[in-house]
């Protein structure tokens, strides 16, 4: 839901550290304030099953970190986003902060509710697009579907729709398998 006063300027990271530690996540995209309840279990087992097999995977190979939710992206002076779950290269490591990341991480995962679907399809698509996501994947739990898109030029692609018995990868990761199957169990 966004928070919206047209006569206002748009929002801020200073404005931004003075929103309220309610339990719900606080955005700002493009200078205006959106607030998402917390994640419901069925999501949460996602994430955790993704964090475990792309973060092993990289810890492992040592290609980065991987973050879970809740931290801070501020990928513009008026974009300051939580994905679920990002990865940073170690060649975009520079990135990383003592307090936030300052930059886009080279992937970002968001994974649908009802309450963020829109947001997560539309805005922040467009968002991760424009300010230098490498590849965005969208994980719908209540579809038990990937939809992954890759940076090509200035531009998003969608380079697979997933589903069933299909196996998530990406070339950012090479090797890095993880079947649907186990992602939606």
């Amino acid at each position: 839901m966004a928070i919206r006063d047209t006569a206002r300027r748009k929002l801020t990271y200073e404005d931004y550290v003075l929103f309220p530690e309610d339990g719900q996540r606080h955005e700002i995209i493009d200078g205006e304030h959106y607030v998402s309840p917390a994640p419901i279990p069925k999501n949460q087992r996602v994430s955790m099953r993704l964090s475990i097999r792309v973060g092993g995977f990289v810890e492992q190979r040592r290609l980065g970190e991987v973050f879970a939710s809740p931290i801070d992206v501020l990928l513009s002076r008026h974009d300051i986003l939580q994905p679920d779950l990002l990865f940073i290269s170690n060649e975009r490591a520079t990135i990383l902060k003592d307090k936030n990341v300052q930059g886009a991480p080279d992937l970002v995962v968001e994974i649908l509710s009802e309450s963020t679907r829109k947001l997560d399809e539309r805005l922040k698509l467009a968002r991760y697009e424009l300010l230098g996501v490498r590849e965005y994947w969208i994980v719908d739990p209540l579809a038990d579907r990937v939809h992954a898109f890759k940076a090509e030029g200035e531009s998003f692609r969608k380079v697979a729709e997933l589903s069933g018995e299909d196996v998530l990868t990406t070339p950012l990761l090479p090797g890095l398998e993880i079947p649907l199957r186990y992602l939606f169990q």
